[in-house]
């Protein structure tokens, strides 16, 4: 099988848009594709979007006749190999689930629609903040942002009860607070003999250094104005996801990578069996969903008590294949899936909150108060999130494997935190979209 440390070589070699058009010849986006007026579109996700987006494509083929929906999904782990893979032989799906991380390598290469080509398209009431996360460097926009998603930590309350430790107050915890308190859950379970711990995983994703980046004043890939990460704060990083090891907080690297493996209903904390997890916070629907427990969101831990550094981000996009034979077709579901209002009705806010303002009051009337816990807590964060790092550039949509490689060997004790660090910063200076 090809590994994710693939995905950006298969796409390169992809080559250029006439390369992939003469290809696409051969796939199933052909002229009889074309008269049979059916949209293949592809997505992401656990067992919950999978049901709520069949649920909304049927709702869209009740109002579309001379349209039908050819669905397909994944897990995350296998998702961007498959997709690098369909792109490079000329085989992309009309509709594209697009992430922060890809968009820009996907969209700089040609692989992307402008999507104010497509008028069945109507982008015109959405937040343009965060409209325009979907645009390229030049302004072309190639992802419809689905809403926002924010880095958060996710808490299974029950079990914190069961271990007799209080909710801590999310306004002034601190990375120390997070390690504390997961140890005394380890501690909890120890001794009663369960099989939990007190937080899942941590050290190797893009998004936690990213957050430790810019609670330390600095940004992974920085504007002009910002500063780049410097090597000491990636030391600091990787000392501290180290010491949640050695100090029980966090099982140890080998039990972290297959809990990551598991996917997100299998692993430690969609099954119940871990206090603390980081997500974006729109995922506590799926784990609780999952787990059948009670769960809460808090903001991340800060370096400095009460500077978070919270952020909204793009959950994620629509994209529409450059090459679709299907583009007014293709415009007229991702217009569906945005704007109409027993869509957004089906599909709530598992995969963000609605961009589109005047959705969010129609999406809260069909809200259980455990959806309602994802809706309150974005609006709450509105008053205090800070400006948003850029999006991933092409140049560095590596990154996130080459960070978990790398921290995974400090995490074994392979490398000194310190040697690891250098060669990340090494990696991601190489990445920078100047560099």
């Amino acid at each position: 099988m090809i590994s994710r440390r693939h995905t950006l070589a298969l796409f390169a070699a992809a080559g250029s848009v006439p390369v992939v058009s003469a290809l696409a010849s051969c796939g199933p986006n052909t002229a009889d594709s074309e008269q049979s007026g059916e949209v293949r579109i592809y997505w992401w996700g656990g067992d919950l979007r999978n049901t709520l987006t069949r649920e909304a494509l049927d709702l869209f083929e009740e109002g579309q006749h001379d349209v039908t929906v050819a669905a397909e999904y994944s897990e995350w782990t296998g998702y961007w190999d498959k997709l690098a893979t369909q792109t490079a032989g000329g085989d992309a799906p009309d509709v594209i689930q697009m992430d922060e991380a890809y968009i820009d390598s996907y969209g700089t290469r040609g692989s992307l629609l402008d999507l104010e080509t497509v008028s069945e398209l109507d982008l015109s009431a959405m937040d343009e903040a965060v409209l325009d996360t979907g645009r390229l460097a030049d302004g072309t926009l190639v992802g419809a942002p689905l809403g926002i998603g924010i880095f958060s930590v996710g808490v299974n309350t029950a079990l914190l009860e069961q271990a007799g430790i209080e909710l801590p107050d999310d306004t002034s915890w601190t990375w120390e607070e997070l390690s504390e308190l997961s140890q005394q859950v380890g501690e909890w379970a120890d001794e009663a003999g369960e099989d939990v711990v007190g937080l899942d995983f941590f050290g190797t994703s893009a998004a936690e250094l990213g957050a430790w980046a810019r609670q330390s004043g600095e940004q992974l890939f920085p504007r002009e104005d910002e500063q780049l990460i410097s090597q000491e704060t990636i030391v600091d990083f990787l000392e501290y996801s180290k010491a949640l090891v050695d100090d029980g907080a966090t099982p140890g690297p080998s039990e972290q990578i297959e809990d990551f493996g598991a996917g997100v209903e299998q692993g430690r904390f969609g099954t119940g069996r871990a206090a603390f997890h980081f997500q974006f916070h729109t995922q506590i629907q799926t784990f609780q969903a999952a787990s059948g427990e009670p769960m809460q969101l808090l903001r991340l831990p800060a370096l400095t008590s009460g500077d978070h550094q919270m952020v909204n981000k793009a959950s994620m996009y629509w994209s529409i294949s450059a090459e679709t034979p299907q583009a007014e077709a293709s415009a007229t579901l991702v217009d569906f899936l945005l704007r109409d209002p027993e869509a957004a009705k089906v599909l709530k806010i598992e995969r963000g909150v609605t961009a589109f303002p005047e959705l969010q009051d129609d999406i809260g009337t069909v809200l259980t108060d455990e959806e309602m816990i994802s809706l309150d807590f974005a609006r709450d964060l509105q008053s205090e999130v800070v400006r948003p790092p850029l999006v991933t550039p092409a140049s560095g949509v590596g990154f996130g494997d080459e960070l978990s490689r790398l921290s995974e060997e400090s995490l074994f004790g392979n490398r000194t935190p310190e040697d690891a660090a250098a060669e990340i910063l090494s990696v991601l200076e190489s990445m920078q979209p100047d560099a």
